[in-house]
């Protein structure tokens, strides 16, 4: 693709606009490591919930969901809309608990909630694990997409593009910390949002496209894989059963609450957890992830959606992109290869608000993940284990030389991926079955370490069986295996919660006391340790935020779907899915204020 000087110049404006302001973070930042890990505990609610946006809107998100829509429609999509649940739950059960707790990252949260070696061990293995492993994958599959996207507009190789976005991410994850990240994000999200809504606007209106009338059109006579209908927000339940299962009743009913998945994490934790744990307040916690869901299900799936759908048009069979395409690596096209492929129909001008908001989406979520990755080995690991006294000024030199190590080793982690959606299945299939004890642990006394040690060891075996099984042909389909490694890793936390060493009495008392946990599960040490008097206890706050759930969920996907039936021009569906979201707004707000007060 050509860029023209037009396009030089605001592609370089939109990444300046972006990090000039995160220079001065860095005295603040450097003075120790609540400031670089958590923004001193200082950050309101709204700038709070951008970052969580900015960070989920990365360079390989619109990648993943083209590929989701032209492999299985609009429905496709379910398979991570469902994780709506997830996220409201966060907000009207856990956002409050986690700021009460006053930890600096998500794993500190281990030695206040369990006793003994168990309990430090979990920690020390978590933060290599997650922070390690599972961050460098994350960052791999964001890099990934940059890998494709500069392969389309450049014609970089792998290298090249690793090179670029390492120069410009490590160097300000180095520099100013979680404050710069804020900061960047906050304003990153903007031009990004601007990008896409001008590649979809662009995308529909081509000629061979011929707007949304004529996208509608030609999709409804075109039946996809399967004979799906590419536009159907909802599965085919009568005719495509299988389907239907694997993208709708399998995510719903055990996916969300099952699976460890970050930045949707049953009970919240990873980033989402920092940004509410550097949240000034309790009540700017759950407004900050309240607000994070309803921009991250409403505002910014449908720009992404149709511009899959118009490459389906465009693009209908991936021979036609490497024909489109002839200097990119074979290796590199996939169905998600579709949205980089369509940016070259972007003209002069935008092209360059679309690399300033690629590079925006790279930054926001490779930056976050340095920081979040260093803060678990540094805090977590280094400082819990390795060298407990230094002053803080050297554990922040370490939390920078730690994130230039971190981005080295998800660089290399690029050359094993294929596609978004490999990882994506990955990180999903590795974290099955311990969603649960997420959830759970805040609320019942006897969940132990070990219960956490358990699961994983169990989840991580029974999917390395399904992959020694998938080699020979043997292995059950995907979502018979998610329920199987459910049942399994549930039935051995719970065995152990039961048979195992219990976590000792004083540590508990001291978390029921600090945290006010609501519920039956603690019923015993609230009558050990003195009950609190009711009105102050957080009891009576559990069916008012089951009420909270319910209507957030419906508004967040009545909001969905009022703006798709809107652009399919289906007025009389988008007025009732109106009134819905009207009435669920309504209680969600009320059930907000009360929970506040």
């Amino acid at each position: 693709m050509h860029l023209h000087t037009i396009d030089w110049v605001i592609a370089i404006f939109s990444v300046a606009i972006c990090f000039v302001p995160a220079l001065f973070m860095a005295k603040r930042s450097g003075k120790s490591t609540a400031e670089f890990f958590a923004s001193g505990r200082a950050v309101p609610w709204w700038l709070a919930g951008l970052s969580m946006v900015a960070t989920t809107f990365s360079s390989d998100t619109p990648n993943l969901v083209t590929n989701l829509v032209r492999t299985n429609g609009v429905a496709g999509n379910w398979v991570w809309w469902a994780f709506t649940l997830t996220g409201v739950s966060t907000v009207f059960f856990y956002a409050r608990l986690w700021r009460r707790s006053g930890v600096l990252t998500d794993l500190e949260f281990y030695e206040l909630r369990y006793s003994g070696k168990a309990a430090s061990a979990l920690r020390g293995f978590r933060a290599v694990y997650l922070g390690l492993f599972f961050n460098c994958m994350i960052m791999a599959t964001v890099n990934l997409a940059a890998v494709k996207i500069g392969a389309v507009l450049f014609g970089f190789d792998r290298w090249q593009t690793l090179l670029a976005v390492g120069i410009l991410n490590v160097v300000f994850a180095m520099h100013s910390g979680l404050w710069g990240v804020l900061v960047i994000d906050m304003i990153q999200f903007f031009i990004k949002m601007s990008a896409v809504i001008a590649a979809a606007y662009f995308a529909v209106t081509l000629p061979q496209v011929g707007g949304m009338h004529g996208l509608v059109d030609k999709l409804s006579k075109t039946p996809g894989p399967g004979g799906i209908n590419y536009l159907n927000m909802l599965p085919d339940f009568t005719n495509n059963w299988d389907l239907a299962v694997a993208v709708f009743i399998m995510p719903l009913a055990v996916q969300w609450w099952s699976v460890w998945y970050p930045g949707a994490e049953p009970g919240g934790g990873s980033y989402i957890a920092q940004r509410m744990l550097a949240s000034k307040t309790e009540k700017d916690a759950l407004g900050s992830t309240l607000f994070f869901n309803l921009a991250h299900y409403v505002l910014r799936p449908w720009p992404w959606i149709l511009t899959g759908l118009a490459s389906i048009i465009v693009y209908p069979h991936l021979s036609d992109i490497q024909q489109a395409f002839p200097h990119v690596n074979p290796k590199l096209i996939g169905d998600d290869m579709g949205f980089p492929a369509m940016l070259r129909f972007l003209p002069a001008g935008w092209i360059g608000l679309m690399v300033g908001g690629l590079v925006a989406a790279n930054s926001s979520t490779i930056l976050t993940h340095l920081n979040w990755g260093a803060s678990y080995l540094v805090h977590d690991f280094y400082r819990r284990f390795v060298r407990p006294k230094a002053d803080e000024h050297h554990y922040v030199t370490m939390g920078r030389f730690v994130t230039l190590g971190l981005f080295l080793l998800s660089s290399a982690t690029v050359y094993l991926l294929e596609s978004a959606k490999d990882s994506f299945n990955i990180i999903l299939q590795v974290g099955a079955g311990t969603g649960l004890l997420y959830l759970v642990r805040w609320f019942w006394w006897r969940v132990t370490a070990w219960c956490e040690i358990v699961a994983m060891i169990s989840s991580f075996a029974v999917s390395v069986l399904f992959l020694v099984l998938h080699k020979f042909d043997m292995a059950p389909g995907t979502h018979q295996q998610l329920i199987l490694t459910v049942i399994f890793t549930t039935i051995c936390w719970l065995i152990t919660a039961y048979v195992g060493p219990r976590t000792d009495d004083a540590t508990l008392d001291d978390f029921y006391r600090k945290i006010r946990p609501a519920g039956a599960g603690w019923t015993h040490v609230r009558a050990r340790v003195g009950a609190l008097a009711e009105s102050d206890d957080t009891a009576q706050d559990i069916p008012r935020s089951l009420l909270g759930w319910a209507a957030a969920c419906a508004m967040i996907w009545s909001a969905l779907f009022t703006v798709g039936n809107v652009l399919y021009d289906r007025w009389n569906y988008a007025g009732m899915l109106f009134v819905v979201f009207v009435i669920s707004s309504f209680i969600v707000l009320s059930v907000v204020r009360k929970l506040w007060k």
